[in-house]
């Protein structure tokens, strides 16, 4: 398992994403065992989980963007969650 997660953590967002929609359509077909379909949830949530950290990492870049008097972007700040 801790091989898994150091794959998870090696992909970019889009290969995790689309290993996340692989999991997703396995689990959906229902032709998987029991067994097998709690394995792939969990990968699936580590999957998960990846994908959201990075949108967060993203989104704290954008928000971290720096605004004009007039509301105009005129550069960016560190994002260290500070503010």
């Amino acid at each position: 398992m801790a091989e898994d997660a150091q794959n998870i953590s090696d992909m970019s967002f889009e290969e995790a994403l689309r290993a996340l929609q692989q999991v997703v359509r396995q689990l959906e077909d229902g032709e998987v065992p029991l067994d097998q379909s709690i394995a792939l949830y969990e990968r699936g949530e580590k999957l998960r989980a990846a994908c959201q950290a990075r949108l967060d990492a993203a989104q704290a870049r954008i928000e971290a963007i720096v605004l004009d008097a007039k509301g105009q972007p005129s550069g960016t700040k560190p994002f260290d969650g500070s503010e």
